[in-house]
């Protein structure tokens, strides 16, 4: 194994130990498809619970620094400068449905930056991560963006509302991390949507650059609203047409 840094070690031993829980709680998901109170609240339950792992073991490494996190757990600490960004769930909806298509997303945010990424998918056993020009990795082996150069060889990802209709072979598959992580591996060449959230993609930033993909200018003082372009350099402009 490469070797890596203590903040992306925490962050790694943070997800995988959320989703220990997730994986228990995503077994039940098909018990309560049938029951009158339903899932809906048993899932912002799991989401609620894997963040509280996740900021507990980030917390006990790094006390300081500050919290973006989807649900209720964000705060401003003692260290303005560095900011763990988490999503315990990014792909809620399939959860709910028992769709075996969810990650746990973290970053990390320096000085305006994102430095380091974690992406993991807990049903796929599905580590992607990456750290500022360390390379990025899919369970220890590195991987990169998609060499292909033809857009109609291409698959794109999206998500959200498409108000015009767009020429290429799309999948819609509900999670935004995942889209951007795919995207990083070569099994997406592109990805594009609107409205997103920081949480969404922050961890999916360095992860697609580290993979050598090109994406938008993001704001990263924003958490929502974000727009996102992104793909391997090959076909980067090509795919910037179709969607315009």
């Amino acid at each position: 194994m490469q070797s890596i840094s203590a903040n992306l070690n925490i962050m790694i031993k943070a997800a995988e130990k959320a989703s220990k829980t997730l994986i228990r709680d995503f077994g039940e998901i098909e018990k309560l498809q049938v029951s009158i109170k339903g899932p809906t609240d048993f899932v912002s339950n799991a989401d609620t619970k894997a963040e509280k792992i996740i900021i507990e073991e980030l917390k006990k490494a790094r006390p300081y620094y500050s919290i973006i996190s989807e649900e209720d757990g964000s705060e401003i600490n003692k260290d303005k400068n560095n900011t763990w960004i988490i999503d315990p769930i990014d792909g809620t909806t399939n959860f709910l449905h028992g769709i075996p298509h969810f990650a746990i997303s973290i970053a990390l945010k320096s000085y305006n930056e994102i430095v380091s990424g974690v992406i993991y998918d807990p049903i796929k056993d599905e580590m992607f991560y990456a750290e500022k020009e360390n390379g990025v990795f899919l369970n220890n082996k590195r991987i990169k963006v998609s060499k292909r150069k033809k857009l109609n060889s291409c698959l794109f990802a999206t998500g959200g509302v498409l108000k015009n209709k767009i020429e290429l072979p799309l999948r819609k598959t509900g999670s935004a991390a995942l889209d951007i992580a795919y995207v990083a591996a070569g099994r997406f060449d592109g990805y594009f949507q609107n409205d997103l959230n920081l949480w969404d993609i922050a961890a999916g930033i360095i992860i697609l650059k580290e993979a050598g993909g090109i994406i938008n200018e993001i704001d990263l003082t924003q958490n929502k609203k974000i727009k996102i372009q992104a793909s391997s350099n090959a076909i980067y402009e090509e795919m910037l047409k179709k969607i315009k």
